[in-house]
């Protein structure tokens, strides 16, 4: 299984220039840190509501995504909410997406070639993980958004993801986004984990546009 850190790189990657997607610095660093609480969310080693974020167990899991946000939730002196990690773990998002990138090209779905990242399989599958195929992220976010397929789990999460870090208008014309939205905010309602990150990503959002906006007057 991808964590989400990786499948944001994969949503971003440009198949032809082999290059990221050009995105705010802001939405990718949000984009990666959420992903990473969100996993730690579906691992059981916190839990999170729109109020607070809760250490479950500090067992660590042998990821090098996950294991240093891990390490700083349970060494932190008091409970924090989910606004608190977003803009913690921003703050190492180069590492979140280098490791990222390091995990797609040991797993055989990347590779780098002269700054550029390459798909290994054009199929749009990723290679066997788990024992099976999985369908690429991109692939399978435009199947929930403009068909009629049953979201599972993390596809309701790394919408909400992508929805909340504006990930999802660079990967959409402005026409396909407005046909999205009923369906994408029927899918924000559908998890707790992707409801309470998102709604810290845009409390920052909020707060950061109030800070910029005296300065433009």
């Amino acid at each position: 299984m991808l964590r989400f850190a990786e499948e944001v790189i994969l949503l971003l990657l440009d198949d032809e220039e082999g290059k990221l997607l050009r995105v705010p610095d802001w939405s990718l660093r949000y984009a990666l840190a959420g992903g990473v609480l969100m996993d730690l969310a579906l691992e059981d080693r916190i839990d999170t509501d729109l109020e607070k974020l809760i250490l479950v167990s500090s067992e660590p899991l042998g990821d090098e995504i996950l294991d240093p946000t891990l390490a700083a939730v349970a060494s932190a002196d008091e409970t924090r909410d989910a606004r608190f990690w977003v803009e913690r773990e921003a703050g190492r998002a180069d590492r979140i997406r280098e490791a990222a990138i390091d995990g797609l090209v040991a797993r055989g779905i990347l590779e780098r070639r002269e700054g550029r990242f390459l798909w290994v399989f054009r199929s749009r599958r990723y290679p066997l993980i788990d024992g099976k195929a999985e369908r690429e992220v991109k692939l399978r976010i435009m199947e929930v958004l403009f068909g009629d397929v049953v979201p599972s789990p993390r596809d309701i999460v790394i919408i909400c993801l992508a929805d909340a870090c504006g990930i999802l208008a660079e990967l959409l014309s402005k026409r396909e986004l407005r046909r999205a939205m009923p369906r994408i905010g029927l899918i924000r309602k559908m998890d707790l984990i992707g409801r309470a990150v998102a709604a810290a990503i845009w409390d920052i959002e909020v707060s950061l546009a109030r800070a910029v906006r005296p300065h433009m007057g």
